[in-house]
């Protein structure tokens, strides 16, 4: 029987109000000994998802580990886009048997859940796992993880994998929000994000709009 197709996007897919970001663990101690992404990569993907996740006013939790005792604040590139909101401090290095991180998601109520954080191997292993069991969607934005070895980075990605999680980028997680250049409402925002941490191509976008005046819209 021949399949028809139309202009509607899958649901998988993620939208601007169908998830919750959960940004675990972005703090000094747990960066220093994070060797499977450099410091710099490491900070300018996570800026680039809370970035993206504030100005499409993603529901967002941000998380840390002993932050007075152990490990330090959270990385200013992440707290920042979030202006007065309350981080949630754990013991558990897995934030889904902290009540408090739970007390968040149910209060959100959403089904969908999004991870990212330090490190891949255990405070993103244990959410995802724990949330996949009780029945929740899964996504890990895998480049802005990272793990004190390639080694613990991938494995834990492919575990994640192998139980339903579904991997992404920050930068495809940022334009999966925007997803439409005819979004205009959200178009400068979009490219204004991707301009300052999005690499070469934020360098590409600059260069086109400067030189040739060009609009992807």
């Amino acid at each position: 029987m021949p399949i028809t197709a139309t202009p509607t996007p899958g649901d998988q897919l993620i939208t601007p109000t169908d998830h919750t970001l959960i940004m675990i663990d972005f703090q000094s101690q747990m960066a220093f000994a994070t060797k499977s992404i450099d410091p710099v990569s490491l900070r300018n993907n996570a800026a680039l998802v809370a970035s993206g996740a504030a100005g499409f006013g993603v529901s967002t939790i941000l998380t840390t580990v002993a932050e007075k005792s152990f490990s330090g604040p959270m990385f200013d590139e992440v707290t920042a886009p979030f202006p007065g909101k309350a981080l949630v401090d754990r013991t558990s290095m897995n934030s889904w048997e902290d009540v408090g991180v739970i007390d968040e998601v149910n209060k959100i109520g959403k089904g969908r859940i999004v991870l990212a954080g330090l490190w891949t191997s255990v405070c993103i292993v244990g959410p995802a796992l724990s949330a996949l069991q009780q029945g929740y969607e899964v996504y890990v934005i895998t480049d802005a993880c990272g793990d004190i070895s390639d080694e613990a980075h991938e494995r834990a990605v492919q575990r994640m994998i192998q139980a339903g999680a579904r991997p992404m980028t920050a930068l495809q997680y940022l334009l999966e929000l925007q997803r439409d250049w005819a979004r205009g409402e959200t178009y400068d925002l979009t490219t204004g994000i991707a301009k300052k941490f999005g690499g070469g191509y934020g360098l590409g976008i600059i260069y086109a709009k400067t030189m040739f005046g060009a609009h992807e819209g």
